[in-house]
């Protein structure tokens, strides 16, 4: 079977991203999808994303994390198909698209070198012993951490994504630790089952988690790994 498909990154996500609107692929299952995303055996990417016609929008994204299954929204890879449908030729500057988790407003800058993503409101942040828990669009555990440089974050990530509460459906596990004048982060995600580079729901929920933590408002800044 041939593939016609094109490779993105967004601050270190990388993704495979193939066009479904002209003549969409048939016979591409989840199976294939973990095949293509396995960093060894196939292209190699953190997902697979599909660009679909839809009647009330410009597109509508389809998400699948690197194990095959259907997933949750992700920003980073949002990111990337607002640009995958610049280049499509699908849309010019501004988008509104659709989602798993609902429409996106989404933005190009004018030298087409960022993407700003508008991404859901968030209104309940809740607690865990110290830790906070919230839907950015996908779930996220976000904790505190010193030394964050040096820390497990795999093995660590991967006790709380598959411990009683949180293995039935998962969730992505964020380590931050407070460097004054910005956060470091550091994402355990599931579905790729492992660190990724950068988490765009991460990232979001961690400032958003941060921001209750030392109650305040304003730009936050953060750094990933």
């Amino acid at each position: 079977m041939k593939i016609n498909f094109f490779k993105y990154q967004g601050a270190g996500n990388d993704f495979i991203l193939i066009d479904h609107t002209m003549s969409p692929l048939k016979d591409i299952d989840n199976a294939l999808i973990e095949q293509l995303c396995h960093r060894r055996f196939g292209v190699g990417a953190d997902g697979l994303m599909f660009v679909t016609k839809h009647e009330n929008y410009d597109f509508e994204m389809h998400y699948f994390n690197a194990d095959g299954k259907l997933g949750s929204m992700c920003g980073n890879g949002g990111r990337c198909i607002v640009a995958f449908a610049k280049q499509l030729g699908i849309i010019d500057k501004e988008t509104n698209f659709l989602a798993v988790d609902g429409p996106h407003y989404a933005r190009i800058s004018e030298n087409g070198e960022w993407v700003d993503l508008q991404m859901i409101d968030v209104n309940i942040i809740n607690k865990d012993g110290e830790a906070y828990v919230l839907n950015t669009g996908s779930p996220h555990y976000v904790a505190l951490q010193s030394n964050l440089k040096d820390f497990d974050v795999f093995h660590e990530g991967k006790n709380i994504r598959y411990n009683d509460t949180y293995k039935a459906d998962g969730i992505n596990v964020n380590f931050v630790e407070d460097k004054g004048d910005h956060l470091f982060v550091r994402t355990y995600e599931r579905g790729v089952e492992d660190e990724t580079y950068a988490c765009g729901t991460g990232v979001t929920a961690v400032a958003m988690a941060m921001a209750k933590h030392k109650n305040q408002s304003g730009h936050i800044k953060t750094a990933i790994k």
